[in-house]
């Protein structure tokens, strides 16, 4: 699938990412094995980030970032999550939130250039806390229990976010509350220095264990007027396209165990056969298999998120697809793993063994937002009207 046209100032920008991240693949490889059985953030790989530019790839140009659009984002994603899972999700949140700024122009005031300057000048590291304990995913429309209460100045926020990634290693969040004495949902933008944020440690998955995704409380904490992002009546809202990050990870994670499986089918020979077990049929079956699942999922993946780039004008009708995407991409993943363990065989369950890694952090993806049965019967319902 190809990539959009863009300036050739703007593609210098993408194939100057695509080297890099090549490289920071290799490099968060070696990481990725002390960053799941420590369960710690990987903070090493995210000063590389922050080193090599990255916090800043889909700023806008004019305020200081390299401008990459939806479908090199996903691609930049692929390729570090092939290094290491959690810490290209974990990136992907806050690459995520600046895109859909960047796309829609719909924060408050100068608030956005604000911020692209925080992330381009200091590094600044964000995400989106909006997933709460009380009301699960927001993908099922959940109303935040965390309140938002408005005084002469600015607002108070009291509540929690649970599966903050990145929490303890965030400056800002963008935190979703319920606005007093409405119904309207408001996109506060929190600092973390401020008093009344804190972290608690609560992240004990088996899965993706690096994005140390624990809970964030806010006590009383103060957000000034100009801080309120946007607003949400629950009308008109946009799909959010740069979700298609999740997919793009978790096809990251497909490729890696593809990858070894192909490397040990092609080095393996135990004396039971006079070659490598790349000859027997029923790997080279596993293995087309696994090709055909790959080449299925990244020609969906590319394709709605190329309409995405070239058709702005349709994106409010990209909904079914964004989760169609979804559904099929993540459990492509999972199948890919399978069948790589399968070739493997049962050293792919050595704790040394990097596919047992990729089997438990793959699994996640089903659990992303939106869930294999809201994606089904939001398919039934669009179909049927």
């Amino acid at each position: 699938m190809s990539i959009p046209l863009r300036k050739t100032t703007e593609i210098n920008h993408f194939e100057e990412a695509i080297n890099t991240a090549l490289a920071l693949k290799e490099v968060f490889k070696k990481r990725a094995d002390f960053v799941d059985q420590e369960g710690v953030f990987p903070y090493e790989n995210f000063q590389d980030l922050k080193d090599a530019g990255f916090l800043s790839l889909t700023i806008p140009i004019e305020y200081g970032g390299k401008g990459l659009n939806l479908l090199e984002f996903l691609t930049i994603q692929e390729h570090l999550a092939e290094g290491d899972a959690p810490t290209a999700l974990s990136l992907g949140w806050h690459l995520g939130t600046l895109l859909e700024a960047a796309e829609n122009h719909h924060w408050s005031g100068d608030a956005f250039a604000d911020l692209s300057r925080k992330v381009v000048e200091q590094k600044a590291l964000i995400n989106l806390a909006q997933t709460e304990r009380a009301t699960g995913s927001p993908s099922r429309g959940g109303i935040p229990t965390t309140t938002a209460v408005k005084k002469a100045d600015g607002w108070l926020i009291n509540g929690s976010k649970a599966f903050t990634s990145m929490a303890e290693a965030l400056d800002y969040s963008v935190v979703t509350a319920t606005i007093s004495e409405t119904n309207h949902k408001g996109f506060f933008l929190v600092n973390h220095s401020e008093k009344g944020v804190f972290v608690k440690e609560t992240w004990d998955s088996i899965s993706m264990r690096g994005t140390k995704s624990d809970d964030l409380l806010l006590k009383d904490v103060y957000v000034s007027k100009e801080n309120l992002l946007v607003v949400e009546d629950g009308k008109n809202i946009v799909p959010k396209g740069w979700y298609l990050q999740v997919p793009a990870v978790y096809l990251g994670i497909a490729r890696a165990a593809r990858n070894y499986a192909i490397k040990f089918a092609s080095e393996y020979s135990p004396n039971t056969l006079s070659g490598l077990i790349s000859d027997v049929p029923e790997v080279r079956r596993k293995i087309g298999k696994i090709e055909l699942e790959l080449f299925q999922a990244r020609t969906i993946l590319h394709a709605v998120a190329e309409k995405w780039v070239n058709h702005p004008e349709q994106r409010q009708n990209l909904g079914t697809e964004l989760a169609a995407v979804k559904h099929s991409v993540t459990n492509s993943a999972n199948r890919v793993v399978d069948l790589a363990m399968r070739i493997v065989g049962a050293r792919s369950l050595s704790v040394q063994n990097p596919l047992q890694r990729h089997f438990r952090d793959v699994r996640a993806g089903l659990h992303n937002p939106p869930t294999d049965d809201a994606i089904v019967y939001s398919l039934a319902d669009a179909a049927l009207k």
